[in-house]
C-alpha cells in the first residue's frame, strides 16, 4: 500500500470518529460552577421552582422534600458576587447557602411554600439563623419567574403583620446558583444526626 493512500485512510478515519467522539461529550457543567446543574436539578415542563435561602441548607433540603407537591430539591449557593464558589469560599464570595425547590403548581403553590419556609426561619433575624451565624447564613427567596415576585411581596406584607421588627428575608431574582458538592446532598439522610436549626418535625 502505497504512503499516500495509507495517509488518505488515516483521514477518512480521523472525519469520521473525531465528531462522533466530540458529540459524544455531555454538556453538564462540573459542581462549583455557575448555574450548574444535574440532570435531575432542571425542571421539567409544566413545573415551577424557587430558591429558598433558610441559613443550614441541610435541613431546608431535608423538611422541603417531604412536602407533597414537591418534586425535588438540592442544595447550592446563590446570589453571590462570583460566578462559581464552593463551600470553603462562600462567605468570602458572599453566597447564600440555598435550596432549590422544583415543584407540581397543580399540587402545590407558590403561597403554600413560602407558609412552610416561614415556618423553619426567624425571619427577622440578619445574617444569622439558629447557631449559624454570617452573611451565607442570610434568607432569602431568589426567583426566575418575574410573576413570582408580586406573590412573594404579597406574602411577606401579610406576614409583616405577626412581627414587630421589620422582616430581613431578601427578595431578588437569581442572579446565580451554584450547585453544592455531592456530599452535601441530601447530607442529613446520611447523617442523622448532623447539626442544623431547622426542626424536621415542624
Amino acid at each position: 500500500m502505497s504512503l499516500n493512500k495509507l495517509i488518505k485512510i488515516l483521514l477518512l478515519v480521523i472525519l469520521l470518529f473525531v465528531p462522533i467522539s466530540l458529540l459524544s461529550k455531555t454538556n453538564k457543567k462540573q459542581e462549583g460552577r455557575s448555574m450548574s446543574y444535574n440532570k435531575e436539578d432542571v425542571k421539567n415542563k409544566g413545573e415551577n421552582e424557587i430558591y429558598l435561602a433558610a441559613g443550614c441548607f441541610w435541613g431546608t433540603q431535608a423538611f422541603m422534600k417531604k412536602i407533597d407537591g414537591i418534586t425535588k430539591v438540592t442544595v447550592g449557593y446563590a446570589n453571590g458576587k462570583t460566578e462559581d464558589t464552593n463551600y470553603k469560599n462562600v462567605a468570602s464570595t458572599d453566597h447564600a447557602e440555598a435550596a432549590h425547590i422544583i415543584y407540581n403548581p397543580e399540587k402545590i403553590n407558590l403561597t403554600t411554600i413560602l407558609a412552610y419556609y416561614f415556618k423553619i426561619i426567624e425571619p427577622t433575624s440578619v445574617n444569622k439563623q439558629g447557631n449559624d451565624v454570617g452573611r451565607q447564613y442570610r434568607t432569602g427567596i431568589y426567583y426566575t419567574d418575574e410573576n413570582d415576585e408580586e406573590i412573594i411581596k404579597a406574602f411577606i406584607k401579610k406576614e409583616q403583620e405577626n412581627y414587630n421588627e421589620k422582616i430581613a428575608v431578601e427578595v431578588a431574582p437569581l442572579k446565580n446558583y451554584i450547585l453544592a458538592e455531592d456530599y452535601h446532598q441530601d447530607y442529613l439522610d446520611k447523617n442523622p444526626g448532623g447539626y442544623c436549626h431547622i426542626n424536621l418535625a415542624l
